[in-house]
């Protein structure tokens, strides 16, 4: 199996030679053939690629084929700078499709199910990848991209959606609006969920499928290894199985490679991918690794949940915080809804950080000091989590803004 990764890691190597980028970046510890790559030590040598090294060669500088066998463009947001684009030859969308095609069956999704893709359409690659994967295995797609809730609602009861495939945070709204729409619960067929492009936590998804009477799964993905489809959980959701197209790797904050088991940041090659190889990418999400076989029967490598993005972290006087580790915590407590804000903000030269958590439609008619005492508890929960002190202000139900994408879970006014 070792050989085997290795001629998959080597024929990457070689697809990349080619430019120059790469050309340098190897010469510069020693390696400048694929065949200098004798075992997965020596290829554990290259330098890591970071989102920095695409945004360098923007648009097409690290594309391994010409642009007249490339067939399709995505790109990323480009908010902070240049966005990162990503090329696909006709090979590449195929074998993107046949991978979400084998891991949603794995699911039991079949050519009888309605697929509701709530993603976004566009350059974002969340819509796109899970569409074609979804044709593969001969399913109904319903492309209604994101946003307008009303109508979500309406078309998953009259069309029969099985399958709903959105932001772990969308979904939520949609059972939030489900309740209040007049639609019930038996009128939908809705029995499987596939969400992702944002961390979430085991509570969430208890809420989900409680909510909207599904089977809720992760997947993950990026648009700079290939898009949604890298990994999938399967139905014993004990952690998402990464596709043998991937080769995965966890490293410590210093890019040095962890033991197996051990919590540190995802790196990612691709193979086979001809358009956009990437070698050693650094996902900036943190994770863990296990190889084995499931009780499912799939052998081979399998990712925990992502806790948390390296991107994501506050540090707040000294102390790493991950929105995530708030989020279990409200989530572990009755009485609130998982929708919450983290304000950061200074006074004088200290950070202060502030927990905006709504609490539910029953206890926001409870009694003052009933209200009181669940502020405090969940007070004492989240500085117990951090070891820094926190301020809980308790909204109103449905103060909090939603949203239709990635949710908005942090406002830092340092700066």
């Amino acid at each position: 199996m070792e050989q085997q990764l290795l001629k998959g890691l080597r024929d990457t190597v070689e697809s990349v030679l080619h430019i120059p980028y790469y050309q340098e970046r190897f010469a510069a510890v020693g390696i400048n053939q694929a065949e200098d790559i004798h075992s997965i030590q020596d290829f554990q040598r290259l330098p890591l690629t970071t989102k920095e090294d695409l945004r360098k060669n923007y648009p097409f500088g690290l594309f391994s084929e010409p642009m007249e066998n490339i067939v399709r463009l995505h790109a990323s947001s480009g908010t902070t700078g240049k966005p990162t684009v990503v090329g696909y030859t006709r090979k590449d969308i195929e074998l993107w499709a046949k991978i979400l095609a084998k891991e949603l069956a794995r699911l039991g999704v079949t050519k009888q199910d309605v697929v509701q893709i709530a993603y976004g359409y566009g350059l974002f690659t969340g819509g796109m990848g899970l569409h074609y994967g979804c044709e593969e295995l001969g399913a109904v797609v319903v492309p209604i991209s994101g946003g307008n809730t009303a109508r979500q609602l309406m078309l998953m009861r009259d069309f029969g959606t099985t399958v709903l495939a959105c932001t772990p945070s969308y979904a939520m709204f949609l059972a939030e609006s489900l309740e209040e729409s007049g639609i019930a619960r038996e009128e939908l067929k809705l029995r499987i969920g596939v969400f992702g492009a944002e961390p979430w936590s085991e509570g969430m998804r208890e809420q989900i499928e409680a909510r909207l009477g599904i089977k809720a799964y992760d997947i993950y993905g990026l648009s700079e290894t290939m898009g949604p489809g890298v990994a999938l959980e399967c139905p014993a959701q004990q952690g998402l199985h990464i596709d043998e197209h991937f080769y995965p790797e966890i490293l410590d904050s210093e890019g040095n490679p962890l033991p197996v088991g051990e919590r540190g940041e995802l790196v990612l090659t691709s193979l086979q991918k001809k358009g956009f190889p990437v070698l050693r990418y650094r996902t900036k999400d943190l994770t863990a690794l296990h190889y084995g076989t499931c009780s499912c029967g799939q052998v081979g490598w399998t990712m925990k949940r992502v806790s948390a993005r390296v991107d994501d972290m506050l540090i707040i006087r000294g102390v790493n915080v991950f929105p995530s580790q708030i989020e279990e915590a409200i989530l572990s407590l009755g009485g609130f809804e998982p929708h919450y804000l983290i304000v950061v903000y200074r006074v004088g030269n200290l950070d202060q950080l502030e927990v905006q958590v709504e609490v539910n439609e029953t206890s926001f008619f409870d009694e003052v000091r009933e209200l009181e005492g669940r502020q405090e508890r969940l007070k004492q929960k989240i500085e117990d989590i951090l070891g820094i002190s926190v301020r809980i202000r308790l909204v109103e139900p449905k103060s909090i803004p939603r949203s239709e994408g990635k949710a908005v879970r942090v406002i830092d006014k340092r700066k």
